[in-house]
């Protein structure tokens, strides 16, 4: 009896051995057996507000955006974002707290057609990923933007000036190549004309941004990854 039970005990640790040699590569590989990939590429839709003269009010008259973007991730953290916008802008100075002599008999209203270009750089809080195909990524982080770009916009008469987007977000990946984001960005524009306004006040100003026209937008993303990363190239695993 003592012999059989030591030949079926012998067979269950050569069982559960097995089993275990058979388990752990699987595991080891499973940590990163997703390729990385280059390039991201979607689009999103956002509410604009108008920030400048006539409006201090980030939720005031809020207006559709939508445009276009294409990212190239340097590494689980950083990655390069391109985007192309198109959507509009309105206000108002009829209602506004501060007198404006040269407007007060004859109020300004007007709604603007808007085209906005930018780059930017993204810092991720977190390693973004699965945590499949980098060590130590998570499918959710914060993260901060800056970035310089063009808008155009036509009030009346045609706008074109530099503009400086920087904000904030959170990205989350839906599936393994899929990510949603959500972001908040103040546009920092280089000209006073964006609402046909030019100066107001009566009183000239100097500066790069001082007296000038910007817009923030609440935007949400959608992106889709491609151009699977090289594994057998340096790819920040290290």
């Amino acid at each position: 009896m003592e012999h059989r039970w030591n030949i079926t005990g012998r067979a269950l640790l050569m069982a559960l051995l097995i089993a275990l040699q058979g388990w752990l590569p699987q595991g080891g590989m499973a940590a990163q057996d997703e390729p990385e990939y280059r390039m991201e590429i979607g689009g999103g839709l956002a509410l604009t507000a108008y920030e400048g003269d006539f409006n201090g009010n980030l939720l005031r008259q809020l207006q559709p955006m939508a445009g276009a973007v294409a990212k190239y991730k340097m590494n689980p953290r950083m990655a390069w974002a391109a985007s192309l916008r198109y959507g509009q802008l309105k206000g108002s100075s009829a209602n506004v707290e501060t007198w404006y002599p040269q407007l007060a008999a004859n109020p300004i209203e007007f709604t603007s057609k808007v085209v906005d270009f930018d780059i930017r750089y993204e810092y991720n809080f977190w390693p973004f990923g699965t945590g499949r195909e980098y060590h130590g990524a998570q499918p959710f982080t914060p993260f901060i933007a800056l970035g310089a770009g063009i808008v155009w916009a036509k009030p009346g008469k045609q706008v074109v000036a530099l503009q400086t987007p920087i904000g904030f977000g959170v990205k989350y990946k839906v599936a393994n190549r899929v990510n949603l984001s959500a972001e908040w960005m103040m546009h920092f524009s280089g000209s006073d004309k964006i609402d046909g306004a030019k100066d107001p006040y009566g009183i000239k100003s100097t500066g790069l941004f001082k007296n000038t026209d910007c817009y923030s937008s609440l935007q949400v993303t959608i992106t889709y990854e491609f151009m699977e990363k090289c594994k057998t190239c340096h790819n920040d695993r290290d």
